[in-house]
């Protein structure tokens, strides 16, 4: 697994597109991890468009591949400002080696929903609703994340994930057919604490939950001191 931080100029009129359509965005990506003229294979990235920006006001993408990149082959002159040099996932974390116990940092961009209505998936929008969807998705995943009572409030149903919620928005894109995308997403970050090994580092492998063709689902983690 391979982490690659790139950086958009924003200067560039394909850029200014595709930060505003994400399934745009993935499309350009999807053209360096794939030969001319052939669809990106399924679970190759994962990506992420990170609130900060660097010094000169470039957006900065997170992305995390199975293989190498091939920049030159995105094809727009001026779309990438910079790329830094790319980190090796499995030797960074020292997955070989993960136990029950480790504690990271965590930050993953999400679509906290429940699906109603014959199949139709629901952004949920209280926080206390995406705080518990963050607890089951660590349960199916192999990872704990803190929970605290407030003091004074004595009660269980007071409890609250310690977590930080921010950047509540509407992603939108538009498929190649015409056809628009709107899914609702939330950026989270926190510590958490491995439970199941295993399943954790599929959960870094394949990311957790739906919408990742418009850049959700990137588990992305360091250790926590």
């Amino acid at each position: 697994m391979l982490l690659h931080r790139i950086h958009v100029d924003p200067r560039c009129r394909e850029a200014r597109r595709d930060l505003s359509d994400s399934y745009q965005l993935h499309s350009t990506l999807s053209r360096a991890f794939s030969p001319p003229d052939t669809k990106c294979p399924p679970g190759e990235i994962l990506w992420r468009l990170e609130p900060e920006r660097d010094s000169e006001g470039h957006p900065r993408v997170l992305i995390q591949s199975r293989s190498e990149p091939h920049w030159d082959a995105i094809g727009i002159r001026g779309w990438l400002g910079r790329v830094d040099p790319p980190i090796d996932l499995r030797e960074r974390l020292k997955l070989g080696s993960l136990e029950e116990g480790a504690r990271f940092r965590y930050r993953v961009r999400a679509n906290p929903c429940v699906t109603r209505h014959g199949g139709k998936r629901l952004g949920l929008l209280r926080r206390e609703d995406q705080e518990a969807w963050l607890e089951r998705k660590g349960l199916q995943h192999g990872f704990a994340v803190p929970v605290a009572v407030p003091p004074g409030t004595g009660g269980v149903e007071q409890r609250q994930v310690d977590v930080r919620i921010s950047q509540e928005q509407m992603l939108r894109g538009r498929q190649h057919g015409g056809n628009g995308i709107r899914v609702f997403s939330v950026l989270y970050d926190g510590l958490l604490t491995v439970t199941d090994p295993d399943r954790f580092r599929m959960a870094l492998e394949t990311g957790v939950g739906h919408g990742k063709a418009l850049g959700l689902g990137l588990l992305s983690v360091v250790p926590a001191a």
